[in-house]
């Protein structure tokens, strides 16, 4: 049935005022297996919303190629909240930050010289158009004046913390109307100083996020909104990881839950991260302040769902506050999710990385490194090998534009390995080094920046030049490695002592469960699962286990893949039932 809502002094579906208590759940960040238990136990908390970020970069991964299948079928999930009785806002902005690989902006922007982002740059404006009269199709039926549950839609994402460009604000709010956004359009932001005066769009609803001091944050959003009604968009409940981290980030739960009473006796509400979910693949984002900080593989949050779906008692005190000011509904769990520990399991084979360059890419010859992006890369690593043909003795070496960590090998024996900051200096070696036939630099990019004027310097790989003690080397030979497709690996082929490979592991199941894998012993990588890269893993932590849900598993023999970097295997891994976030 269609509906109308409104944005008067409050809220108004079909004329009738109504309070929205929302929470976050990604769909691209959860198997779609999972979406309904995930949603029921929203509904049983009393939420009668549901917010998603759609992410550009996964429905575009590459130009003109999009993808709604799987765990992108937005609509899937839509329809599903719908199923249940649930409210559905999305916000499709072209940036959606979420501690999300380049924020959402997909990697190829950036194969463009002078690329800019988020501003009246046409180049970047016209692939904007494309994606959303792509994305349009999809999204504009499950609006609420077209018989969907989608009550409203965000134009832009935070952009106050990013630029002043209001003319392109304008543009996206135009844009989505042009489309056939017939719902109401909001923004969000930061309340610190001139971000949310930034943010703001002629004629669009402000909302705020936040995560503290919500009677103070209310009372500054009522001067500048005026008789508006009051929305925090993210009521930020958690924090998120970042590799090297001392612990997994956790927060104070009686001090949310004032909060929350606070912002439920005034306005409405989306909790962000109502589950927080997995950054599988290579998808985490990073941050950039005075170092390089790659969030890691879990995207727990401490949300009031664990990262595999279990209720907190964060989730239970959230409930006792939402019960003071709305009906909760009875909600019939309709999933039956277990958690199993399937023991430990040893290396059946391996290989390395060096012997199976050709049977995993295709090679290009350049005169000077090139980064992913303009070699058509999103994600994974790129190996640069050159013949030293005049140099002397290894001396000292320098990396220009190369982003983000770097190992170095002469005739495939590991020398040294850069990373962040390291990689803008000059590294002189203690002893000169014998200079061999080959050298050899693994690069990885280890997830883009999501926040901040940083977006626009993302290119991975090495995007200048190599300095060999002192000049320029040229002739490179260069091995895309996205590890999309390992089907070509040989393991009759050997591994080098100390040197990147492959290691692969098989057991039986008798029934499909979650479960989490350690990887104890073993120093950075990725870990494939009957094909699927459920993600990072890197022994300095805090995480210490992946998590590794049961729909990826399948009756019978299942398979499992770790490439790892460092030379460093344990020869074994544990599959265990519970997580260890650090």
């Amino acid at each position: 049935m269609k509906g109308i809502f409104e944005i008067r002094d409050d809220f108004y579906l079909n004329g009738e005022k109504i309070k929205i208590i929302s929470g976050s759940i990604h769909y691209f960040r959860v198997v779609p297996e999972y979406w309904q238990d995930r949603l029921e136990k929203l509904k049983a908390l009393g939420c009668n919303t549901v917010e998603t970020y759609i992410p550009w970069n996964l429905h575009e991964k590459e130009k003109g190629v999009f993808d709604f299948s799987g765990m992108l079928d937005v609509e899937g999930f839509v329809k599903t909240a719908q199923k249940l009785g649930l409210w559905v806002i999305l916000r499709p902005a072209p940036y959606i930050c979420g501690e999300w690989e380049m924020g959402g902006l997909p990697y190829w922007l950036l194969a463009e010289d002078g690329m800019r982002l988020r501003c009246m740059y046409e180049p970047y404006l016209k692939h904007v158009r494309d994606y959303y009269e792509k994305l349009f199709e999809v999204i504009r039926p499950l609006q609420i004046t077209e018989g969907g549950p989608v009550i409203f839609m965000q134009a832009e994402n935070e952009y106050g913390a990013y630029g002043d460009d209001r003319v392109y604000l304008e543009y996206l709010k135009h844009l989505m109307l042009e489309l056939g956004c017939t719902v109401p359009l909001v923004t969000s932001d930061d309340l610190r100083g001139d971000f949310f005066e930034s943010g703001r769009i002629e004629g669009v609803l402000q909302t705020g996020n936040f995560g503290s001091r919500a009677k103070e944050r209310f009372d500054t959003m009522r001067l500048k909104i005026g008789d508006k009604p009051l929305m925090c968009m993210e009521f930020w409940v958690g924090w998120f990881d970042s590799w090297g981290a001392s612990c997994h980030q956790t927060e104070d739960t009686g001090a949310h839950v004032e909060s929350l009473d606070e912002i439920l006796s005034r306005g409405h509400v989306n909790i962000y991260m109502f589950i927080g979910g997995t950054n599988f693949g290579f998808t985490n984002g990073a941050n950039y302040y005075d170092t390089l900080t790659p969030d890691v593989t879990s995207y727990d949050y401490d949300a009031l769902l664990t990262e595999d779906g279990r209720i907190t008692p964060k989730y239970e005190a959230f409930k006792e506050v939402i019960a003071r000011h709305v009906k909760i509904p009875e909600v019939k769990l309709t999933a039956r999710i277990r958690r199993k520990s399937y023991g430990t399991l040893s290396v059946k084979r391996s290989t390395g990385l060096f012997s199976n360059l050709e049977n995993l890419s295709k090679p290009v010859e350049t005169l000077f490194p090139r980064s992913m992006e303009k070699m058509g890369q999103g994600y994974g690593y790129m190996l640069y090998e050159s013949i030293l043909k005049y140099e002397g003795d290894l001396e000292m070496i320098r990396l220009y534009g190369a982003n983000d960590r770097a190992v170095v090998f002469m005739d495939e024996k590991p020398l040294v390995t850069l990373y962040d900051r390291e990689l803008l200096e000059e590294y002189k070696f203690e002893k000169p080094v014998p200079r061999g036939e080959k050298l050899s630099i693994l690069m990885e990019n280890m997830g883009r920046v999501n926040y901040g004027p940083m977006l626009e310097t993302q290119r991975k790989g090495i995007s200048h030049c190599v300095v060999v003690n002192g000049h320029q080397h040229y002739y490179w030979k260069q091995y895309p490695l996205p590890m999309e497709d390992l089907s070509g690996l040989d393991f009759s082929l050997p591994l080098a002592s100390g040197t990147p490979g492959f290691y692969e592991f098989s057991f039986d199941v008798d029934e499909p469960a979650d479960t989490f894998v350690d990887f104890e012993g073993w120093g950075k990588g990725c870990i494939f699962v009957n094909g699927f890269n459920i993600g990072r893993f890197w022994e300095i932590g805090p995480q210490k286990r992946l998590y590794l849900p049961g729909p990826l598993l399948k009756k019978g023999s299942n398979t499992i893949l770790i490439f790892e970097t460092e030379g460093k295997a344990s020869g074994t891994i544990r599959l265990m039932d519970e997580p260890d976030l650090g």
